[in-house]
């Protein structure tokens, strides 16, 4: 016979609110902010697994595809370089280059010196690169078109023209949660 566990009584525990900014309190919690920082994170690992998805696709790293579909959608407008593509996705140029050696050992971009300034290299796909991404823009296409299918035309663009703005102010946040580890770890 299993044991019978007496029902103690416990005060009810409310958590410690984990934002104090009152732009994202709702009625006085922070519960509809840890409902949307759960639901990002949901979002962010299927955007990831997409993103791996689409690498799979083409034979390459999710990494591998992002660097080469980046340059080539930027190449089109400007010239490429480590620099360029590091400042576009929000990655160190010491990764990037590592990322576009590997890229230029599979044969999908060239690197040559650029016309502007002779110390950079400029990035350029190859038209093996080129074939692969029309090979998959009409997976892309379909993917994308049901990943933000949610979104209409103005919460798309709001969404879009807020998110640089996110991602300086989640560099700023990583930042000053380093600092207060390390403060707290000394004192």
């Amino acid at each position: 016979m299993p044991a019978r566990r007496k029902s103690r009584s416990r005060a009810v525990h409310v958590a410690p609110a984990t934002i104090a900014r009152r732009e994202l309190l709702v009625g006085e919690s922070d519960a509809t902010f840890r409902e949307f920082i759960h639901g990002l994170l949901a979002f962010s690992e299927r955007v990831i697994a997409v993103r791996e998805g689409f690498g799979q696709v083409i034979g390459l790293s999710g990494i591998q595809y992002t660097v080469l579909v980046s340059i080539a959608h930027l190449q089109d407008r400007e010239e490429v370089s480590i620099g360029t593509i590091a400042a576009h996705l929000h990655f160190s140029g010491a990764f990037i280059t590592t990322v576009t050696n590997q890229l230029q050992r599979l044969g999908l971009i060239d690197k040559a010196r650029s016309k502007q300034d002779r110390r950079k290299a400029n990035l350029v796909t190859t038209d093996e690169a080129d074939r692969l991404l029309e090979r998959l823009a009409p997976v892309q296409r379909e993917v994308n078109d049901a990943l933000f299918a949610p979104l209409s035309r103005a919460q798309f663009v709001e969404f879009a023209r807020q998110m640089d703005g996110l991602v300086e102010a989640g560099d700023k946040a990583i930042a000053l949660l380093a600092y207060l580890r390390s403060t707290r770890k000394a004192g």
